[in-house]
């Protein structure tokens, strides 16, 4: 069983979104040599917590100060952008980190209207368009366009030896349609909404369209972990990623706040109820037991690789999660 990484360079209340990223690549470096297999970053805007808005410029500096992880995005907001462009930028990343470098893709509208509007200029762009989108990036990369499109003759440089991976994330059936149409990987977002895993992951293996791009089916998931030497450590220290959680569904402050914050705080009956669903997106305990369902969840849905996201107030005990889990799963 693979353990990679997800990281949304989150913001702890108390600090600034320059020693979030400063951590970001901390934990690159650490995770690697803990042996995990890939880092990737997320793409968010206007939000006051996640400091993450440009993963193509993050990736470039991640990859620059490890040495053999894979690093990618988890994912880029293809809708708001140009296929031809995004190419290009992942293939000077490749160019610069041959065999290394993963694009990852999202249908996310990357925030509310106005937030999208000025990602697009101002252009209409429908979000309908993104299978599309994800062929003709393929096109790109490979300089295959086909003679009769509108973009014949055009060539994504740099020329490479080697192109990056490519995934489409997804949390349904038409998602995982998109990817195995696209012959992407798959990414399914258990930690977002686990409720269609099974079947967004047998809707890609059904309907997988093997090509130069990938021959065989390819998925990992992702998922919300956090780690602790006792139940009851671990159970506390998630108390900070929960009340996250909850303010980001409702818009708010999207900081991490601290445990002690958490703890002081008067939950309604309704956030209650809130907080235990979103529990069904995370797995929380002692290395043994996060590990014991990660091999669960492995072997229900016959998947080989995780991408464990840890948004946690302390980075040290994230830092310490990271490592309990990747021992754990070792032995």
């Amino acid at each position: 069983m693979k353990l990679s990484v997800l990281d949304q360079s989150p913001i702890s209340k108390g600090q600034t979104a320059a020693e979030a990223l400063q951590q970001t690549l901390q934990l690159a470096q650490y995770t690697e040599d803990l042996g995990y297999h890939r880092f990737w970053v997320a793409e968010h805007h206007n939000t006051n917590g996640l400091a993450g808005t440009s993963p193509e410029v993050l990736i470039s500096r991640i990859a620059s100060v490890t040495h053999s992880i894979r690093v990618g995005s988890g994912g880029i907001l293809l809708p708001q952008y140009s296929p031809f462009k995004v190419a290009e930028n992942f293939k000077t990343l490749e160019a610069l980190f041959p065999g290394r470098i993963d694009l990852g893709m999202g249908r996310s509208p990357g925030g509310g209207k106005k937030t999208r509007l000025a990602l697009t200029d101002g252009l209409e762009k429908p979000l309908s368009a993104f299978s599309r989108q994800v062929k003709q990036v393929h096109q790109f990369l490979h300089n295959d366009v086909p003679k009769g499109e509108d973009y014949f003759g055009v060539s994504a440089r740099p020329l490479t030896n080697s192109l990056p991976q490519t995934w489409v994330l997804g949390l349904s059936e038409l998602g995982a349609r998109r990817a195995a149409v696209n012959s992407t990987g798959f990414t399914f977002g258990h930690f977002i909404n686990p409720e269609n895993e099974a079947s967004a992951l047998a809707a890609y293996r059904q309907n997988f369209k093997p090509s130069q791009h990938l021959t065989t089916p390819k998925v990992n998931v992702c998922i919300f972990a956090v780690c602790a030497e006792t139940q009851d450590e671990a159970e506390e220290l998630a108390l900070s990623q929960d009340k996250w959680l909850l303010q980001v569904e409702k818009g708010l402050d999207t900081r991490i706040p601290s445990v002690q914050e958490v703890i002081d705080y008067q939950f309604s009956n309704d956030e209650l109820q809130k907080l235990n669903d979103n529990r069904r997106r995370a797995l929380i305990g002692t290395p043994h037991f996060v590990a014991e369902q990660l091999q669960e969840l492995s072997e229900s849905f016959q998947v080989d690789e995780f991408l464990i996201i840890t948004n946690i107030f302390d980075f040290e005990a994230k830092k310490k999660s990271y490592r309990l889990l990747a021992e754990a799963c070792k032995n």
